[in-house]
């Protein structure tokens, strides 16, 4: 099964060649696979692959299976919730203001009411749901699936995400830093489709990472791996208080929250306004503090370019929906501080799926569940 869905299909003359097996074993072993409906064939046209002077060979595809999965995106002030096919086509989704942060038993049975109400929409039950992932905008230890930094989150304390949303679901949950799973959505769907060796930052509230390396995303020992949002810029003693605790720490400095208050403070939107980086293009003054932002956190991905020399930085989350200001900040810092030759290999984008990407990466993560693991 895992060469045919490696291979999007194969003849049955190709997996004796690739696993050694006898022609009768990989006879036996497909006609099982055949009467589980977990394969299909698909007669070969004349002079196609596999195709010889006989009889036409089969090519041998992957049946995706019935139901549906449900990926959860929890932000730090909102929860969204969307049901695709197992090929993680989003047949419906939906977002909605929670605090999250505070209120985690809320976030909680917000998530599962929202994937309720759209199974219903959708003519179906929770018995068609194969698989579940979710997002959590904290660094999730590994081992035990709680949160590591209570004070980031102190409405979850003493919750276990993964154990009670598969409470609330009925069934076993995955749950992944949300960062992480941005990494997967733009992976699967989006700008890093083809890269093996890339970064992709969520730079919202917080700055936070995910590190794909040769194909697969790197976690850490427990976990933790990507808080570069905690990196110090400097010894000075007299930077602002972090909420890890420490001061003068990247996000002390740049975050979507503190470009909001720069662009209030200049009089480019009213207190009660989401600030416009959507237009941070068109606006000179909106696009010299994005891109000032953008100086700042290149600085840190230029260290970080010089220790992995990824191919490429896909830019997520708020401050990455500001486009090309953001982007030139970034590759401005990565071009003067970074190794000439890392520089020079890593490409710098934004997010394609922008703020969706948490979002469908949680769908990407729960299909392969279904589809490789279910």
């Amino acid at each position: 099964m895992d060469i045919i869905r490696r291979e999007s299909g194969v003849t049955r003359a190709d997996l004796s060649l690739m696993t050694g097996l006898s022609r009768s074993a990989i006879a036996e072993a497909v006609q099982d696979l055949l009467n589980d409906h977990l394969v299909a064939e698909d007669v070969l046209e004349p002079g196609g692959k596999g195709a010889g002077r006989g009889r036409p060979s089969a090519l041998l595809v992957a049946t995706p299976p019935r139901g549906v999965v449900v990926g959860v995106d929890f932000g730090h002030d909102h929860v969204g919730v969307a049901v695709a096919d197992t090929e993680g086509t989003v047949l419906a989704e939906q977002t909605s203001a929670v605090n999250v942060d505070g209120q985690g038993r809320a976030a909680l049975d917000a998530a599962a009411g929202m994937a309720s109400r759209l199974l219903s929409q959708l003519g179906l039950g929770r018995d068609q749901v194969l698989s579940v992932a979710a997002g959590i905008p904290a660094p999730l230890d590994v081992q035990s699936n709680r949160i590591r930094a209570v004070s980031i989150m102190p409405g979850w304390t003493r919750l276990n995400p993964a154990d009670e949303l598969s409470g609330l679901f009925g069934r076993r949950v995955i749950t992944f830093n949300d960062a992480e799973l941005g990494a997967q959505g733009e992976m699967r769907f989006g700008a890093a489709r083809g890269l093996r060796d890339f970064v992709y930052i969520k730079a919202s509230e917080g700055i936070g990472a995910s590190l794909v390396l040769n194909g697969s995303v790197y976690r850490g020992s427990l976990g933790l791996s990507g808080e570069i949002g905690h990196t110090r810029l400097s010894d000075q003693s007299q930077g602002l208080w972090c909420r890890c605790g420490n001061r003068g720490c990247l996000e002390t400095v740049v975050s979507s929250v503190l470009v909001a208050e720069r662009m209030r403070e200049v009089g480019l939107v009213a207190a009660d306004e989401i600030f416009p980086l959507a237009a941070a293009g068109a606006d000179p003054v909106t696009s010299a503090i994005v891109t000032e932002a953008g100086r700042t956190l290149g600085r840190v991905l230029a260290d970080l370019c010089n220790w992995l020399n990824p191919a490429g930085v896909v830019l997520g989350g708020a401050l990455g929906s500001a486009g090309q200001p953001f982007v030139d900040g970034v590759r401005e810092s990565i071009n003067r501080y970074a190794h000439p030759s890392a520089a020079e290999a890593v490409e710098v984008k934004t997010a394609q799926l922008g703020l969706r990407s948490e979002l469908l990466g949680a769908v990407a993560v729960a299909c392969h569940e279904a589809l490789y693991v279910g």
